[in-house]
């Protein structure tokens, strides 16, 4: 059983029959997602899957916390079912693939005081950007 399939069987969540399938595409490390693609690999597993129940099920995952919705320089939005491992994204620049980076250090750390202007600091975000070989070559 997938990861997130676990963790959504944990919280007690109503596995149907299309929350399943759209689970199980989002299933895996590097994982990430437009909604249309999950659309379409979901309906190659379950035909009568509509893309509303999708969207529903995408936007059901993100307010449980178990997905992130991930946006990347005007790109569709992706969706990522590494909620629960801190991490950050390379992401390529020509073809937009995107990939989970575990880089060594705390950004929250590597911010001076003196740059916070006073904000009591909970998260950051850092996105890394370059092309990926096959863009490259």
């Amino acid at each position: 059983m997938s990861d997130l399939l676990e963790r959504l069987r944990e919280r007690g969540w109503r596995l149907t029959s299309q929350r399943r399938v759209v689970a199980e595409v989002l299933d895996g490390e590097h994982v990430h997602l437009t909604a249309d693609e999950v659309h379409a690999r979901a309906a190659d597993r379950l035909p009568e899957i509509s893309r509303a129940t999708v969207y529903n099920t995408l936007g059901e995952l993100v307010t449980l916390g178990e997905v992130i919705e991930v946006s990347t320089d005007g790109r569709a939005k992706r969706y990522d079912p590494n909620a629960h491992r801190p991490h950050q994204h390379l992401v390529c620049t020509g073809c937009g693939a995107i990939r989970d980076v575990h880089p060594v250090g705390n950004p929250l750390a590597d911010l001076p005081a003196e740059q916070r202007f006073g904000f009591t600091v909970s998260g950051a975000e850092v996105t890394y950007r370059g092309l990926c070989p096959a863009c490259a070559g």
